[in-house]
């Protein structure tokens, strides 16, 4: 809109507050109803996906905002506050089961909902009513569950501690953060975020790729002889970045997630759908794996023993197989 208020130029006349709230809200609300309708029809003539994003505002209440998606793009259907629904799986069914009768039963492909437990029984539930349509657990989600797995194998916990508490280090000292800014040529490092569990690869790769920048800074005279140096927090940060065994744990970690997280990006693209990729990709992911460990079994097995154990109960899914089928015989 900016791009095109520039381009007109300073004669441009904009809306009145009359025009912006009766008129033009007017035309966009017979826009969006002519769109809807549209949808409608596609649904009808397609099948759609319902898809529900459960969140947790600033009260604590836990919201589901409700879409459908048909081949043509994703609409906003509505947002409801599903606290008394969340604490059983029956609850929860009730609340999907009603949203499928509202859309129609016969237009129904699938319904798409996160992984906890209180969804799986509600799935099922949902399964066993109306036989002919699918619950499909989210595929993002269930790759971020592998990775949340995989970050509680001992040696991966420890790296990813030590990796997350060195940054929050550094940002958590301007002085500090100053002298990495410095050393990294103002490259910043990765924070880790508390929403998705991928972050910590992302921060790990990072110390990764400046390792040897970090490495220079802890041993520069500008960090050795700043107050922040000589404080316990410091020292340990030091014992960090100059210790051989902690990099080598990091590879580790990157050998062990990359794969995965490539996974992830790819159902988590909104831009081409993924479900008819999601087989060779996760069979490409242990076989990158596998490679990265020189096929040495010991080091590899209890990651692949994670990916299997989601793989089965989660994303093992008679839909995944069927586009995967439709793709290849496109």
């Amino acid at each position: 809109m900016v791009e095109a208020i520039g381009n007109y130029g300073p004669h441009l006349k904009p809306p009145s507050y009359h025009e912006c709230r009766v008129p033009l809200l007017k035309k966009e609300l017979e826009y969006i109803k002519e769109m809807l309708k549209s949808r409608e029809e596609e649904r009808e003539k397609c099948g759609c996906s319902i898809m529900s994003d459960a969140w947790t505002d600033k009260k604590n209440r836990t919201l589901i905002n409700f879409l459908v998606n048909c081949p043509t793009g994703s609409m906003f259907v509505k947002s409801i506050d599903a606290s008394a629904y969340m604490k059983t799986g029956e609850k929860l069914f009730e609340l999907l089961d009603s949203f499928v009768e509202e859309i129609g039963e016969k237009n129904v492909v699938q319904v798409v909902t996160d992984n906890g437990s209180n969804y799986v029984l509600a799935g099922k539930l949902l399964q066993a009513k109306r036989p002919h349509l699918f619950w499909t657990p989210c595929a993002a989600h269930c790759i971020d569950l592998i990775l949340e797995d995989i970050g509680k194998i001992p040696r991966v916990k420890r790296t990813i501690q030590r990796g997350v508490t060195l940054v929050g280090f550094i940002y958590n000292h301007s002085l500090t953060l100053n002298i990495m800014r410095k050393f990294t040529n103002k490259a910043e490092l990765v924070r880790y975020g508390v929403t998705r569990f991928a972050t910590t690869f992302l921060t790990l790769q990072r110390l990764h790729n400046k390792k040897n920048n970090l490495r220079k800074m802890f041993t520069s005279d500008e960090w050795l002889k700043s107050k922040t140096a000589k404080e316990a927090k410091g020292k340990r940060a030091t014992d960090t970045v100059l210790m051989p065994s902690f990099w080598n744990d990091v590879v580790f970690c990157l050998k062990a997630m990359g794969p995965l997280v490539q996974v992830l990006r790819l159902v988590d693209n909104e831009r081409k759908p993924a479900m008819g990729y999601i087989y060779e990709a996760i069979d490409r992911a242990k076989e990158s794996i596998q490679n990265a460990f020189k096929g040495n079994v010991d080091k590899y097995k209890e990651i692949f023993a994670i990916i299997d154990r989601r793989w089965e109960c989660q994303l093992h899914h008679p839909l995944h197989a069927a586009e995967e089928l439709k793709v290849s015989l496109v």
